[in-house]
């Protein structure tokens, strides 16, 4: 092993990992973070038995001799991997960003958490169908929206609506522009099984949707906006570094009084202060109050034993550049 070997990094994340191998394999975990523990050109991920290589590098092709390293190396330490998949966010094909697979032959189509199960698409897109830094979300969902109805937007493959079903919410109501993403979502609903009820999936734009939700006075005990970075559509435009205000303040309306307001900022040059400024200027009117905020996965962040370097921006109070609120609605006629 050499000086410049990444193996150092990569030993000293599994040990600290050990506790997310279920023995039946089956969970879903950041097993390196890069970006925190020492080598921000490449991230590793577990989904069951297939291993996903993030290959970061602004050049592909230099980050080659540390995945020719690092790969067999798994494939040895942990000998339960079935498959392996690499994708290369700098690739020159669609492809290539969407994942290659290096090693085995099928990939894994579903993981279960928190007794949950998810379908998977892992060769969807640049991501992998299912957000890992999000987990806990997923749990507190599960635990407090019993008996209580519930908005997706910006559902991506429904995972947050999963969790609630799970929980024992009355109603689940998901929305994506993207119906390929929505079908992931049924598969997890047929995997739990779940009914299927087709106005609950709404494959449309979510200021429309929501437009048209306001018209029908259409309301809901809980609305959860985890909207992407940034986009565009005819319809309106999403910027989670300028305008996060704008959107919470969109479904506002929607949710009844007491109910919930879940939302999530991601945006990596948006500091933690930065964002908890945005809510507490829209909690001075007196009829939002943040109620709690959801940590990040420690596998995701990095354990204290394995972090390494300084963040781009500090996300204190949140531990991560995915910067989770739980929020309270107040209803103008009621008090707190």
């Amino acid at each position: 092993m050499n000086s410049d070997s990444v193996l150092p990094l990569i030993e000293k994340a599994i040990a600290s990992r050990q506790a997310l191998m279920d023995s039946h394999h089956e969970g879903a975990f950041r097993l390196f973070n890069g970006f925190t523990e020492g080598h921000p050109d490449l991230v590793l991920d577990i989904y069951g038995r297939t291993l996903v290589l993030h290959n970061y590098a602004d050049h592909p092709a230099e980050n080659q001799s540390e995945i020719q390293e690092v790969t067999p190396y798994l494939q040895t330490s942990l000998a339960w991997l079935q498959s392996g998949v690499i994708k290369t966010r700098n690739g020159t094909t669609p492809e290539e960003k969407r994942g290659t697979l290096i090693f085995g032959t099928g990939l894994d189509r579903k993981i279960k958490e928190n007794g949950v199960w998810y379908a998977l698409n892992l060769e969807l897109n640049r991501d992998s169908s299912l957000y890992l830094d999000t987990r806990n979300l997923r749990k507190w969902v599960m635990e407090n929206l019993q008996n209580k109805s519930v908005l997706n937007t910006f559902a991506y493959t429904g995972s947050f609506g999963v969790a609630a079903l799970k929980g024992g919410a009355s109603r689940v109501v998901q929305i994506d522009l993207n119906r390929e993403f929505l079908n992931i979502a049924k598969e997890s609903y047929t995997l739990n099984g779940f009914p299927i009820q087709k106005g609950n999936f709404i494959s449309r734009d979510f200021f429309e949707q929501v437009g048209n939700m306001k018209r029908t006075h259409t309301f809901f005990d809980c609305v959860i906006i985890d909207p992407p970075f940034f986009s565009t559509t005819p319809k309106g435009k999403v910027d989670q570094e300028k305008e996060s205000a704008r959107l919470i303040n969109k479904v506002r309306p929607l949710i009844n009084d007491g109910g919930y307001l879940i939302a999530i900022n991601n945006a990596l040059f948006v500091s933690g202060r930065e964002y908890m400024q945005t809510l507490e200027s829209l909690c001075k009117d007196g009829y939002l109050k943040v109620r709690e905020l959801v940590p990040v996965p420690e596998d995701f962040t990095g354990y204290p034993e394995t972090r390494t370097g300084k963040l781009i921006t500090d996300p204190e109070p949140f531990n991560h550049s995915t910067k989770i609120a739980i929020l309270e609605i107040k209803k103008k006629q009621a008090a707190w």
